[in-house]
């Protein structure tokens, strides 16, 4: 009963605000760079997903992230792994691994996406403690997808911490700003609660920020030379890690091999060029970085599960 009040209170709070269709702008790498104020870096973005009426493409970003669909379920790919999400529940994106949300026929649901940079809630200047609220983002346990299942006994409080959330981000009135932490660390806290972070995590915590800092030169220069040969002694130079160091890295952050990931980059950046230009598939394949066409059809239906062709036609390209 009382996550159903809860649900029902969420759902309120939501139906009194504005929900745009799925639009975002992904660079070349696939980095979907949503720009935030150093002073509060703090993002709502209340979008709706339909069948083929979504931006497509697989994105990363520095960002924490949080995703809530409300109407209907969303399946969500991160890195090589596909993950269910139910109406109501919680998912912890993965954010340093590609990602995206995979289209269905039955695809049809406002979502909820709160994002944000962890300096907002933990860094030079606060309180040691605080870091407390960001272990439920950088804990890898097991393998398991980190969401907030329905049955889950405090979902009920981090959607009326949501329910509070939401209105004050959107009203922008008084001191919205100092409103709007509060009630992301309360939404923190139960998060936090929910996976059991222990504080012997912090450890894990603080290494993986520098994983992601020391493999930063290696995206800025993926997203400037993505279309040329890359070998992974060029991510090694640029890491400054020895091979096997470089390799291991890697897969713990991203997910994946670095020549996956590669080539995922290529693939989502031939996505807007399927859609909007008048190249052929082969031009299209070479401009993103391969030379053989057979293959960029093959890793293309793996990544998207159709053929570009296919995926140019529904797009009306």
């Amino acid at each position: 009963m009382k996550n159903t009040s809860r649900a029902s209170e969420l759902h309120g709070v939501a139906n009194g605000l504005t929900f745009e269709p799925h639009r975002i702008w992904l660079d070349p790498t696939g980095r979907y760079d949503e720009p935030l104020d150093r002073e509060f870096p703090f993002v709502i973005k209340l979008f709706r997903y339909r069948h083929h009426d979504f931006t497509p493409g697989l994105s990363w970003h520095e960002r924490l992230e949080l995703f809530m669909p409300l109407d209907g379920p969303v399946c969500m790919q991160m890195g090589k792994r596909q993950v269910d999400v139910a109406p109501g529940e919680l998912l912890i994106v993965d954010n340093l691994k590609l990602h995206m949300t995979v289209d269905a026929p039955e695809l049809n649901t406002r979502v909820i996406v709160i994002s944000f940079l962890p300096e907002f809630v933990h860094g030079a200047g606060l309180p040691a403690l605080d870091h407390v609220f960001l272990l439920p983002f950088y804990m890898q346990v097991t393998d398991q997808a980190r969401v907030v299942r329905t049955d889950a006994p405090l979902l009920p409080q981090m959607r009326h911490a949501m329910a509070q959330l939401l209105p004050c981000y959107a009203g922008r009135t008084g001191y919205y700003q100092a409103g709007c932490k509060v009630y992301l660390l309360e939404l923190l806290y139960h998060l936090a609660q929910h996976f059991r972070a222990a504080d012997g995590l912090r450890s894990e915590l603080i290494r993986q920020q520098e994983r992601a800092a020391r493999l930063r030169p290696l995206f800025e220069f993926v997203a400037r030379h993505y279309a040329e040969p890359m070998t992974l002694k060029q991510g090694a130079l640029l890491t400054k890690l020895s091979m096997p160091q470089f390799m291991k890295l890697f897969k713990k952050v991203a997910g994946m091999t670095f020549v996956s990931y590669l080539t995922r980059v290529r693939l989502a950046h031939a996505v807007p060029l399927l859609k909007g230009s008048s190249l052929t598939i082969g031009e299209v394949a070479k401009q993103v970085g391969f030379s053989d066409q057979s293959y960029f059809d093959r890793r293309f239906k793996a990544v998207f599960y159709q053929t570009p062709r296919a995926f140019r036609a529904k797009a009306g390209g």
